[in-house]
């Protein structure tokens, strides 16, 4: 098989890859935010079970949490799993990632000075203001740095899509390594990876560096 045609077999996996990536990111990040303010209710049933969700998530591994995913409503509930197989990997990293992401989130909360709110209060602005207004686009560029770490590994994470037979780039950088006996579609492989984070490092830097104004 020539350069080429590996180049050309592989960029349908490079393609789901990017896919993954992008539908991960559109799901986590918000939910994220979701889980990082139920993280901080007044209630403590709220506080509890996010609790109790974030240290599952957090405790063991994103393989098993996919394989719980796709294998979970057969199991559970003898549900048909045929078509389930993307849908399952997509919850399965999204549900992953937002409990990261939602530690980043309430740690940028919570350094926030008292202070901000309690002027924000005078100055007659709603708790609901005070965040969207204040407070959230401050901690935006304080976690950016944390966020663009989590970004990154995902991008290498997507590679545990094989753990569901699921052909993204890595799956079939082993599959025509092992029919072909060549090393090549791991290069191939560690290319993509390689500028994939490159990109996504250059764009959370000048995402970060468009978040300088309020200094």
């Amino acid at each position: 098989m020539t350069l080429s045609t590996m180049l050309s077999t592989m960029a349908a996996g490079m393609l789901r890859t990017c896919g993954i990536f992008a539908l991960t990111l559109i799901g986590s990040l918000p939910l994220g935010m979701v889980v990082a303010l139920l993280r901080k209710s007044r209630s403590p049933i709220v506080r509890g079970i996010i609790r109790v969700y974030i240290s599952v998530i957090r405790g063991t591994p994103l393989m098993l949490q996919l394989l719980v995913w796709y294998f979970g409503p057969f199991y559970l509930f003898e549900w048909s799993i045929r078509g389930w197989r993307f849908p399952a990997l997509i919850l399965g990293f999204i549900v992953n990632y937002a409990a990261y992401f939602a530690e980043i989130y309430r740690g940028g909360i919570e350094s926030m000075p008292v202070g901000q709110y309690e002027a924000a209060e005078v100055l007659g602005y709603t708790k609901t203001q005070t965040f969207m207004r204040i407070i959230l686009p401050q901690v935006i560029k304080r976690i950016m740095p944390s966020i663009t770490n989590e970004v990154i590994t995902l991008v290498k994470d997507t590679s545990l899509a094989f753990t569901l037979a699921y052909q993204e780039v890595f799956s079939l950088a082993k599959q025509i390594s092992a029919s072909q006996t060549s090393f090549m579609p791991f290069v191939i492989a560690g290319v993509f990876y390689f500028i994939a984070n490159y990109a996504v490092q250059f764009a959370m830097e000048r995402i970060e560096k468009a978040l300088n104004y309020y200094r």
